[in-house]
This record gives C-alpha cells, sequence and structure tokens, in this order.
C-alpha cells in the first residue's frame, strides 16, 4: 500500500480537523462584514480549503487558481500561471489558501498578482510553514502548523502527484524520492 512509504505521521487528521476549527473561527472573526474571496491554490490546497471553509460561518465566495513553481521536489520560483481566476477580484478583500509556504516565492508572486488585478486586501492562511526554507520575506496571516524541514505529503501535499489524499501529514521516505 502507499502509505508504507510514509516514514512517521507528522500531523493527524485530528489535529487538521481541530486546528480548522480554530483557523475558521479566527478568519469569520477577522473578515465579519468582508465578504473574502476565498481562492484556493491548486492542487494541494483543496483537502485544507474544505476542512477549513466548513468552519467559516460569514458570507464569502470561492475561487480557485493554478499555480506552478516546482519540478520534483525542488521550487523553481518561476510562477506560471495554469488557471486563473474566474471572475474579477478588484475592490475585494481575498484570502488565499494555501497547502505549504516554503520558498516563499510561488506565495510572494501570486499575491503581487492579486494586487495587480485590483484587489483591496490579500491574505494568506496556509496548513503549514516551513520557515527554515524561506527565501523571501514573506509570512501568511494564519498558520496551520509550523513544520520543521522535510518532505511532507498527505492532506494535498504530494509527490509526483501521489498521495494527496491520504488523511493526515507524513513525512515520506528519503528513499522514495532520493
Amino acid at each position: 500500500m502507499f502509505a508504507d512509504n510514509v516514514e512517521k505521521v507528522l500531523i493527524s487528521e485530528e489535529e487538521i480537523v481541530s486546528r480548522c476549527k480554530e483557523l475558521g473561527a479566527q478568519i469569520s472573526k477577522d473578515y465579519e462584514g468582508k465578504d473574502p474571496i476565498i481562492i484556493g491554490l491548486l492542487k494541494g490546497s483543496v483537502p485544507f480549503m474544505a476542512e477549513l471553509i466548513k468552519n467559516i460561518t460569514i458570507d464569502c465566495e470561492m475561487e480557485f487558481m493554478a499555480v506552478s513553481s516546482y519540478s520534483g521536489v525542488e521550487s523553481m520560483g518561476d510562477v506560471k500561471i495554469v488557471k486563473d481566476l474566474d471572475r474579477s477580484i478588484k475592490g475585494e478583500n481575498v484570502l488565499i489558501v494555501e497547502d505549504i509556504v516554503d520558498t516563499g516565492k510561488t506565495l510572494e508572486k501570486v499575491k503581487e498578482l492579486l494586487y495587480s488585478k485590483g484587489a483591496k486586501s490579500v491574505k494568506v492562511v496556509s496548513l503549514l510553514d516551513k520557515p527554515s526554507r524561506r527565501i523571501v520575506d514573506i509570512e501568511a496571516e494564519y498558520v496551520g502548523f509550523s513544520i520543521p524541514d522535510a518532505f511532507v505529503i498527505g492532506f494535498g501535499l504530494d509527490f509526483n502527484q501521489k498521495y494527496r489524499n491520504l488523511p493526515f501529514v507524513g513525512v515520506l521516505k528519503e528513499e522514495c524520492y532520493k
């Protein structure tokens, strides 16, 4: 079974569900009366976004973007828009949903792009934060979990498009990607 390639479970499904309740409550409070547009960055954000929005109790809209900056296990830094937004965000409060903030390069470029499209505000909620790998000065306003520098999979995170459907965040065995 593909789960046999997991070295260890880093964050359990129960921990993720619990943290999403806390994040949803905070976001609902912070965005009261602002009707944010919640933009999920495909594909990795989908499980996290699905769990998170169940806990957001204010009016909001959902949108998706697909951006690419990875080749194998390394972030290349050149962000390619694979799928753009389906609507205008001019004058809107935007909340980006991200699976992980790693180098920060992708997020920096996406935020710049959204501001150039006229967004009133752009904030970020990320399931995971890996500050030890940060290259650019960017932080998510809302973070589920801060993690060490390990190759993580599950709950949307992948290796070569596999393992996204694991119900937890785990560390991939090194022999799988070396």
